[in-house]
């Protein structure tokens, strides 16, 4: 595996030969006596932060012919001063060898991990179906960490025969471990969701499996979601923040349980579980289930994203296109990169 090679026309790839040309046309214009010719070194400095070991070595050799040869046309080989310049660019070298190879190292395990990351993500989270029973699903996930591809949020939809259910978390924490808890919880998911007859059998099985897991006060916020075209949509909710439901008219609302439990994993504390709740899901409506990454997200001012406020995104009629619209509306509202992970999973009534 290699190491990214670095864009063509980057600023840092030309920059030490045009570094070692400008002391060149300094030291050829000020002439011998002011004492430039060390700051030829610049060269293989430079060339150690950008490019691998190789062409450290050839900058290095260039710098130092380049040392040499200013150093006979200044004169300077009949004093010490032309041998510690050439001292000078042989010591940078050799330390920007060492930094190069060290760089590189840390380059080729940083793709292997993050390879192992992205593969374990991938089985993790399986793509969503685009028509799961009764409905069309799209999904979106972004990550809080630039260029990361691996966070703490899972979903996951199952067609079963009776019903389709549906499952969003976020877990506490991020990276590996975090992708080890919620490989735990979507575990349980997957196989409670086509054993168990009803929902609040499957958040039980769900919760006892992270309970026993779980140490310590790491928690996963969740909700399970069950629906079907003779029932409408079912809710267990454990501490996560309540979807948004949008009616064929555009109305919108968020449906919110009488009384919040506590997230996957705090069972043993003694408490009760969630008490399902029903609401109604017919043709033309769609439902909108999230993570606190989208509705906790603020812009410069200290603002939440207006979640139920720009609902009118999700009118297009090809969800992941209307899906996108809405990730691309959150990234413009933050001043920056995400906080915390993102994910939102669509369901559409399929009429």
């Amino acid at each position: 595996m290699k190491p990214p090679a670095p864009a063509a026309l980057s600023p840092l790839v030309v920059l030490p030969l045009a570094v070692m040309a400008l002391v060149a046309a300094v030291d050829l214009a000020a002439g011998p006596g002011v004492g430039f010719l060390p700051m030829v070194s610049l060269g293989p400095a430079f060339a150690s932060l950008v490019g691998g070991w190789r062409r450290t070595a050839l900058v290095g050799v260039l710098a130092l012919a380049l040392c040499l040869v200013l150093g006979v046309y200044d004169g300077l080989f009949t004093e010490r001063r032309g041998f510690t310049a050439m001292a000078s660019v042989v010591g940078v070298t050799v330390a920007g060898l060492a930094g190069a190879v060290m760089r590189q190292r840390r380059e080729i395990e940083f793709a292997g991990v993050r390879s192992i990351a992205e593969v374990a993500q991938r089985v993790l989270l399986r793509p969503v179906p685009g028509v799961a029973g009764h409905l069309r699903a799209a999904v979106s996930y972004t990550s809080a960490v630039a260029e990361a591809r691996i966070g703490g949020d899972l979903y996951e939809v199952v067609a079963t025969p009776a019903a389709v259910r549906v499952i969003i978390g976020d877990v506490q924490g991020k990276g590996l471990e975090a992708v080890e808890t919620a490989a735990v919880v979507l575990g349980a998911f997957r196989e409670a969701a086509y054993d168990e007859a009803d929902l609040a059998a499957v958040g039980a099985r769900v919760a006892r499996t992270a309970d026993r897991a779980l140490r310590g006060e790491k928690f996963v916020t969740a909700l399970l979601a069950e629906l079907s075209p003779e029932n409408g949509a079912a809710f267990l909710n454990y501490g996560h923040p309540p979807p948004l439901l949008m009616r064929e008219g555009g109305v919108v609302h968020f449906p919110e349980p009488a009384q919040y439990a506590l997230p996957l994993g705090l069972g043993l504390h003694g408490t009760d579980g969630p008490r399902p709740f029903r609401v109604d899901f017919g043709p033309g409506d769609q439902l909108l289930l999230h993570t606190d990454g989208v509705t906790e997200a603020r812009d410069r001012a200290g603002a939440f994203y207006p979640l139920g406020e720009r609902a009118d995104l999700l009118k297009d009629p090809n969800p992941d296109a209307a899906l996108e619209a809405l990730r691309q509306d959150l990234m413009r509202h933050v001043p920056g990169p995400l906080h915390d992970d993102a994910a939102m999973l669509l369901l559409r009534y399929r009429q």
